[in-house]
């Protein structure tokens, strides 16, 4: 009997439950186009708005993986174990450029398979593509030198690696679909299950700049994906950090490649940057068996930054996927500079008590750095940095950033977006608590 995409559709908008064996039509169609966007859009919809059964979500997860290739990396003798971490989003959010090198000069195999932007989110496939010459989506043979090679590779998923999700993912992002639980965790696990992943630690955002602001969302989805990676043979875990303000100092591409360089080499990094980073890459040491406990872990990845070990896995790997080999000492001159960069000054004196992030997010969207559709380009070169953090003191008119825009009436709107944003008074800020587990 001919399936019907629509049939398929139908039933789900109306709260049926799919079988495995429509699941699995549905994501080849969508991997080879003859699903139409709009059928996909309405798809999106219908789970957004019915949801899915957690078998239903479990099946469909590994149809998506299994609509391309899937490594295996035990014919490639590893030296420890194949491990990973993942973000469900956020704004100045740049762990898995510096935490990926980290995990690797430490032992692992981190075959890395990131993502696009999503609405107001970063993606860290977009900040590695405003490095010149690297090689974002490689084919699998590739990826699989990359991480002989570096112990890492930091890719996007290519033609060969989970197509259905790639196509999937650039709908959500324009229907209104970022946020759907079961469509996150099919998004994600299916390209780490094809990544051939032993062990994953997920950092689970909340806060106001978080694609899932409430922390009860975040458990849910973490409950989620543990179902779903039970069945599947990954050791998952996850932990909760915070997004109400920026993570690092800075929101746009090519400025948080800088800023993730300047941590690779040992300098100064923001406190709350380094502390999540610590956090997940201990989780995820502990959790593949390169270290006994948190303390250890902690400290192994602390010298790899001090030592250089790590910023030396970074150059390896940028090269080994086509980019140039002296990014780490050249990176200011070789990345994308804005030709319009000013100061964003505060409107008035007093303490930075709260920061909406989602707004810092969608002005760099409005930059130029993010998508309002699916093929849009984007500008590597623009956002925001020297973002001053929640709880400092600023005098009216001292620089809340600096914006970095394409010309100057792009400049003037990112800069008032981002006035905005920051809210300036005498109350003591709300610090919510950095980092927590989700057991």
């Amino acid at each position: 009997m001919t399936w019907l995409p629509q049939e398929t559709i139908r039933a789900k908008r109306d709260g049926e439950t799919l079988e495995a064996g429509e699941l699995v039509r549905l994501a080849h169609a969508l991997a080879d186009g003859s699903l139409s966007d709009a059928q996909a859009g309405a798809f999106a919809m219908a789970v957004q708005l019915r949801g899915m059964a957690p078998h239903e979500c479990a099946a469909f997860t590994m149809a998506m993986r299994d609509t391309g290739e899937v490594f295996n990396w035990r014919h490639e003798s590893p030296p420890g174990p194949v491990l990973d971490k993942h973000s469900t989003g956020g704004v100045g959010d740049l762990v898995s450029l510096a935490l990926g090198p980290m995990l690797a000069a430490c032992g692992a195999w981190v075959p890395m398979i990131v993502g696009r932007g999503l609405a107001h989110t970063g993606g860290t496939l977009d900040k590695l593509e405003s490095i010149p010459g690297y090689q974002s989506r490689p084919a699998p043979e590739r990826v699989r030198a990359a991480v002989r090679e570096a112990g890492v590779a930091i890719i996007g998923a290519g033609d060969r690696i989970a197509p259905a999700d790639r196509r999937l993912y650039a709908i959500r992002d324009v229907t209104a679909t970022v946020d759907c639980l079961p469509l996150i965790v099919a998004s994600i696990l299916s390209k780490k299950l094809a990544a051939g992943l032993e062990s994953l630690v997920l950092d689970i955002k909340h806060g106001n700049g978080a694609v899932l602001p409430e922390p009860e969302r975040g458990v849910e989805l973490a409950r989620a994906m543990m179902s779903t990676a039970e069945e599947a043979g990954l050791r998952l875990t996850a932990l909760h950090t915070d997004m109400s303000e920026p993570l690092a100092r800075s929101a746009g591409n090519a400025l948080e490649v800088l800023e993730a360089i300047a941590m690779l080499r040992g300098e100064p990094s923001d406190a709350r940057l380094l502390e999540v980073t610590l956090a997940l890459g201990a989780q995820a040491m502990v959790q593949g068996g390169l270290a006994r406990d948190a303390a250890g872990a902690r400290k192994a990845l602390s010298e790899s930054l001090a030592s250089g070990a790590a910023a030396e896995r970074f150059a390896r790997m940028v090269v080994s996927l086509g980019g140039p080999g002296n990014l780490l000492e050249k990176a200011p001159e070789l990345l994308a500079r804005a030709p319009m960069i000013r100061d964003v000054p505060a409107p008035k004196a007093g303490t930075i008590v709260a920061i909406d992030t989602r707004a810092v997010g969608f002005a760099v969207v409005q930059l130029g750095g993010g998508r309002t559709a699916p093929d849009q380009s984007v500008d590597p070169a623009v956002g925001f940095d020297r973002l001053k953090p929640r709880g400092a003191r600023v005098s009216a008119g001292e620089p809340l950033a600096r914006v970095h825009a394409a010309d100057g009436a792009r400049a003037e709107a990112a800069a008032g977006a981002l006035a905005r944003a920051y809210s300036i008074g005498e109350d003591r800020p709300h610090v919510p608590t950095l980092v927590e587990r989700i057991v």
